[in-house]
Order: C-alpha cells, then structure tokens, then sequence
C-alpha cells in the first residue's frame, strides 16, 4: 500500500498529509507484523485496517475539539489512541492496556513512530485516584458499560465513545452529538460533556 492509497482510503474520515500517511503506513506494518502472533485485531487485511481502525480513530481525532490530555481506555492494537496521537501530537495521550503481550506491542509502537506518548500497562483502576485526563476515549472494550464508568471517574471534560450500541452515559454527563461514523450503517462517535 502506498501513501497515496492509504491517505485515499481515510479521506471520507479526516484530512491526511503525507508526513501522516507515512506515519500510518509504519503503524500498519507493525500492526500486520505483530498481529499473527498477539492477535491485536480480528481484521486482517490492509485495507480493512486501515477503513476501520484508522479511520474511525482519526473520525474521533478529529471530532476531540480542545485537549490536552488525553486517556484510550483499553488500548488494544492502540485504537483510537495511537492515531489520535498522530493527527494531534499537541495532546498528550495514555494508552492504558492490561494485557501485557499487546502493552508491549503499543511501547514499540510509541518507540518505532518517536512519540512521547505513555503506554499504561495495568488496569486503568490502578492509576492513582487523582490522574485525570481531559478527555478519555473507548472503543471495542470488554464490558462497555463498567467501562463508561470507570472512564467517567478519569474524564474532567468529555468522553469519546465509539460503539455500536446505545451506551448508558453517567448522569454527571450529558451528550453533545451522536456523529454517524463515514462508511458504516451501525457505528457512531458519542461525545458526551461533564455538565
């Protein structure tokens, strides 16, 4: 896959320079390298990681608005985080991932890319009760509505959801917009506010 191909793949969801087409192109090659043997994502082919991973990864990028930090509860393969990441190197950004196999996947990642980006490599419960984020994004995660939950208690401004469910948001939280995601009939982007 070149640039080209990738940067034409992701145009329905977010504006892609070279400098970031070829960034994504190194992260896909990681991704297809390690996937054989840590099972980061169920999608095997190229183009397919590239629609869905990266694409609804920089959807929410670029949908995030002012941040400066940023939390992917529950990393995996480093969706939405890692992209994320590329698209807005100004936010700081925590990949949290309990399973060691896939944390170290993302430290070479963050390593191979020269990011600054922290790779949390436990539960999210485990972070000291004060780190908070301004932002805290999840998508594909065991358990969504715990999940939400323990989210929530991390976010001081808003939560990122990428689901295809209707998810139950805290009551200290209102919904900003539902934002159908490019290319799918049943995804969306939730961004729902601390009132």
């Amino acid at each position: 896959m070149t640039s080209e191909n990738l940067a034409a793949l992701l145009t329905p969801y977010a504006a892609v320079t070279p400098e970031l087409a070829s960034q994504l192109l190194v992260y896909l090659d990681l991704i297809l390298k390690w996937n054989a043997r840590v099972n980061l994502t169920a999608i095997r082919t190229p183009e397919e990681i590239v629609r869905r991973h990266f694409g609804e990864s920089l959807f929410a990028g670029a949908h995030l608005g002012p941040c400066a930090t940023l939390l992917d509860y529950g990393s995996g393969g480093g969706f939405p985080g890692l992209p994320i990441q590329l698209l807005r190197p100004d936010v700081l950004v925590t990949l949290a991932e309990s399973r060691a196999r896939k944390a170290a996947f993302l430290q070479e990642a963050v390593r191979t890319l020269g990011l600054t980006t922290e790779v949390w490599p436990h539960r999210v419960e485990s972070m000291d009760d004060n780190r908070t984020f301004d932002a805290v994004t999840l998508r594909a995660v065991d358990d969504m509505p715990a999940a939400i939950a323990a989210a929530a208690f991390r976010a001081t401004h808003k939560l990122l959801i990428l689901s295809t469910l209707n998810p139950q948001i805290p009551p200290d939280f209102t919904i900003e917009t539902a934002v159908p995601m490019p290319e799918s009939h049943d995804s969306v982007l939730i961004i729902a506010h601390r009132c």
